[in-house]
């Protein structure tokens, strides 16, 4: 059972771990408070420890995680990953804004045809949403 909510992302990150040969640069499926989760083709055990990196931002957001869930899903493993330090879940929420910055210029571009620069869509997508994000301006 999840002890936070989660909320889907689309962005790649990068995973490594002693039991994977090379680092695993997958899409994210969501990110939350306390953790993420993502898919591999390999399972990972409940417990060990892995190197996480999100490229998105710069610098890029690195930490360290602990596997808390590992589920087969066909050929693949969904995984879930826990922050080991609250300072690290604080990076990941402003890491998770950014995420969703980033679909709003998408989507934004793919339905009004507008090409917004990132400082831009950070704006707009402040004044629409930020007071409905957990942790935002009214909370």
């Amino acid at each position: 059972m999840r002890n936070f909510i989660r909320h889907p992302s689309d962005i790649p990150i990068e995973i490594h771990h002693a039991g994977l040969a090379s680092p695993q640069e997958q899409p994210l499926r969501d990110i939350g408070v306390g953790g993420l989760s993502l898919q591999l083709d390999h399972s990972l055990e409940k417990g060990a420890l892995v190197d996480i990196k999100i490229p998105i931002s710069k610098p890029p957001f690195e930490t360290k995680a602990q596997v808390v869930w590992c589920e087969q899903n066909g050929q693949q493993f969904n995984i879930g990953v826990e922050f080991n330090e609250e300072k690290e879940a604080f990076r990941a929420r402003m890491v998770e804004q950014v995420c969703y910055i980033q679909r709003y210029k998408k989507e934004i571009a793919e339905r009004e045809g507008r090409l917004l620069d990132g400082r831009e869509a950070a704006q707009e997508w402040i004044a629409k949403y930020a007071k409905d994000f957990p942790g935002g301006v009214n909370e």
